[in-house]
């Protein structure tokens, strides 16, 4: 009777969803037949798996529930993840990554093309500053004086024009720039798809990522007339190629614990390495980028003045005046090798360096800064995750991380010891 009863009470809907159930079962028996052909065992997993599936539907009938949809015991004991992402979110980040790819190979093919520049530049000026200055050599002779001094006038004035331009856009440094943005936005494009693969982007990513991208664009332009950094600046500031700081949650592990990871020691370490990271290495780099401005700006004012000189003289080459002679060759001379040390050892490019790196530091110090301002610790970045990304980028493991805390605190500013390890 019960089992009458039972079959009275089954609705149609369950009937159609036999043919599904019956498909998931082939399956698990598919599974176990190759396990047993794998480990030479026999394996119950299918027995288990259609009692299970039994208990579930004798429990449905007793209990008098009705299932109206087509969903068997076997999905309900093991539903499918939802995908609760917003299309128009998941387009809109794969649009900023179409564009970041698109940055990307403009930085690149523009670097190469500004470092093309650097060479090319100076080995012609190089050129024609020697050429002009035998030229004045050979007119002592006496021998087609006047051609040989008009065209070594001619071709120091040239020199000196195109060192002007030369040293106003620095090659080399532009070069760096543009290598630098190329790394920056690989960066960001990966740190996107990271955001996609992981699942559940919100609009917040899409305008972050916009931010990313717009404050990259501002830190290293592409156009040369009204956007270029300045070459020269009065004051060495670190570079700053980032949008405002928001802190952002790991998602599955502030759940972990009541503190997110955080508790007094770590806030204490984080501390120390930023006091660390402010007084040491960023100040490191921007008095090492203050000396390279302070000579990269010497031998761009001495390069030009020097092919200047040289023109003068040459120009009053057979006035019976030994001085001119010497003036034009040797200051002609002296240019060359000026113009060697500024653009053929790259001083430009060292000086941005030195600022990309000192802003390097200044972002880790900013992320610290703010995870620790954050008063609701469930609001920052995952303690224990923070902390290794931390010592990654100084180069460090987690246990050198700390004892360059711990000796930090005990020395204070006696301690001489540099928080990076990478450079």
């Amino acid at each position: 009777m019960a089992s009458i009863r039972a079959s009275n009470v089954i609705p149609s809907p369950l009937f159609s969803s036999s043919s599904s159930h019956r498909r998931r079962e082939m399956a698990i028996r598919a599974t176990t037949n190759m396990l047993k052909l794998r480990n030479g065992s026999d394996l119950s997993f299918t027995k288990l798996t259609t009692k299970r599936l039994d208990l579930v539907e004798e429990f449905e009938l007793r209990s008098g529930c009705i299932n109206t949809t087509t969903t068997t015991p076997f999905e309900r004991l093991y539903p499918a993840p939802e995908d609760s992402s917003d299309p128009m979110v998941i387009a809109e980040l794969y649009a900023i990554m179409e564009a970041v790819s698109d940055r990307v190979e403009m930085h690149k093919n523009i670097g190469e093309q500004r470092n093309n520049w650097n060479s090319l530049l100076l080995t012609s000026i190089n050129s024609i500053t020697l050429t002009a200055s035998l030229m004045t050599g050979l007119a002592t002779t006496g021998a087609g004086l006047v051609a040989l001094k008009l065209s070594s006038t001619f071709l120091f004035l040239a020199a000196t024009g195109m060192l002007l331009v030369m040293n106003k856009i620095q090659p080399s440094q532009l070069a760096e720039e543009q290598r630098n943005a190329t790394r920056l936005f690989k960066q960001l494009y990966e740190e996107i798809r990271t955001i996609i693969d992981a699942g559940s982007p919100s609009s917040d990513d899409v305008k972050e990522a916009m931010e990313k991208v717009l404050a990259l664009d501002r830190a290293y332009p592409l156009a040369l007339l009204g956007t270029m950094l300045d070459k020269f600046p009065k004051t060495v500031e670190p570079a700053v190629w980032w949008a405002p700081l928001r802190n952002r949650q790991a998602e599955g592990l502030s759940g972990r614990n009541d503190r997110n990871g955080w508790d007094g020691e770590l806030e204490k370490e984080m501390r120390e390495i930023k006091r660390v990271l402010s007084s040491k290495d960023k100040e490191d780099y921007l008095r090492l980028g203050k000396k390279a401005l302070k000579l990269n700006k010497v031998l761009a004012v001495s390069g030009p003045f020097l092919t200047g000189l040289a023109a003068f003289g040459s120009a009053f080459v057979g006035h019976g005046s030994s001085w001119a002679i010497v003036l034009g060759v040797v200051a002609g001379a002296l240019s060359t090798v000026v113009n060697t040390i500024e653009h053929g050892g790259q001083v430009g490019m060292v000086f941005e360096m030195y600022r990309c790196n000192a802003g390097f530091f200044k972002l880790m110090e900013e992320s610290i800064e703010s995870n620790l301002k954050e008063r609701e610790v469930e609001r920052r970045e995952n303690g224990e995750l923070f902390e290794m990304k931390v010592a990654l980028q100084l180069g460090r493991s987690i246990s050198e991380l700390k004892e360059l805390a711990a000796n930090s605190s005990m020395k204070g500013e006696v301690n001489h010891e540099f928080a990076s390890k990478l450079f």
